[in-house]
């Protein structure tokens, strides 16, 4: 297996994987967290690394995921398909054509119900005098015609394909340039074409995004400790109902489904990882009972705790 560092610049480069912790580690350019819905992954990435700018297409699979931008750049993220399921992205679901948009810093996170393919383009530095929509700490979402959609998934396979294949050195950089020049160009014209319309104040609207990002920090600050609603919110000033309700949106399901689902995916990783016995790692994630643990596991993983510590011991 290819490790994404040793791709060169200016060069278009596939990876596959069946591993989710494959996958995990794979990830550039941004603090990424997941949990799959999913017990195995059949997931693609596809990277073009071009002079200020890359190019990232990818088959994704069925996932929460949580995501803060590394600095001085900006990222353009948009689906490639045309799927009845929408993603939920930073709490709103609309079957719309739409565009996202975060500078350094910005956060952002999605459900994603059923496989997707997704592009995202990554301008290095920061785009600033384009007249694109601001952020601040979190990504927006704009609503565009679908004219406007149809023209950016164009030029993003207009150029992974003129990259597929060999470029003479001496084409390299001016290639590469000129690659640039025609994505920022249909970004331009995305924006252009933007809708106004009201569903999108939710999923831009700061102030909801940092209590859900409160309520995620506060959680995720000891998952083996019992969570108990009243507390929580009590802790973050707000009604247990606000509480919940702020966590459905940005998650599509319930408070404890997502806690028991993220839970079984990190034992799963110490597992993997060689621990010293099932019962201490469900133990420590809050699984006390042990018979109920191993059978949602195995409704999960598809084998027991047991099958899969064998397998960490064996690596």
């Amino acid at each position: 297996m290819n490790s994404i560092d040793d791709v060169p610049r200016s060069a278009l480069k596939t990876f596959r994987f069946s591993d989710v912790d494959e996958f995990r580690n794979a990830i550039r350019g941004l603090n990424f967290e997941f949990t799959p819905f999913v017990r195995k992954i059949s997931a693609e990435q596809t990277i073009l690394a071009l002079p200020g700018c890359d190019v990232n297409l990818t088959r994704a699979f069925p996932r929460v995921v949580d995501a803060q931008l590394v600095e001085n750049c900006t990222a353009i993220g948009f689906t490639m398909d045309d799927l009845n399921v929408p993603i939920r992205f930073n709490g709103s679901q609309r079957a719309r054509p739409v565009v996202v948009i975060g500078n350094g810093g910005a956060a952002y996170t999605t459900v994603e119900e059923v496989q997707r393919q997704i592009a995202s383009v990554v301008f290095r530095p920061e785009v600033r005098d384009r007249g694109w929509p601001p952020t601040l700490s979190s990504f927006k979402i704009f609503e565009i015609s679908t004219a406007g959609l149809q023209r950016l998934r164009g030029v993003v396979r207009e150029v992974l394909a003129e990259a597929s294949g060999p470029i003479p050195a001496a084409e390299l950089l001016l290639k590469g340039a000129a690659m640039k020049e025609s994505l920022l160009g249909a970004v331009d014209e995305a924006f252009a074409t933007i809708v106004s319309t009201r569903w999108t104040l939710g999923p831009n609207d700061g102030r909801n995004f940092r209590i859900f990002q409160d309520i995620r920090a506060l959680l995720s600050d000891d998952l083996s400790e019992p969570i108990y609603s009243d507390e929580i919110a009590r802790k973050l000033g707000l009604s247990v109902r606000t509480m919940h309700d702020v966590v459905r949106r940005y998650r599509g399901m319930s408070l404890h489904r997502y806690l028991r689902l993220h839970r079984l995916w990190l034992v799963r990783r110490r597992l993997l990882a060689g621990a010293d016995s099932v019962k201490a790692v469900a133990l420590a994630y809050g699984f006390w009972h042990l018979s109920d643990f191993s059978r949602s596991y195995r409704d999960q993983f598809g084998e027991t705790p047991s099958q899969t510590l064998g397998r960490g011991r064996g690596r």
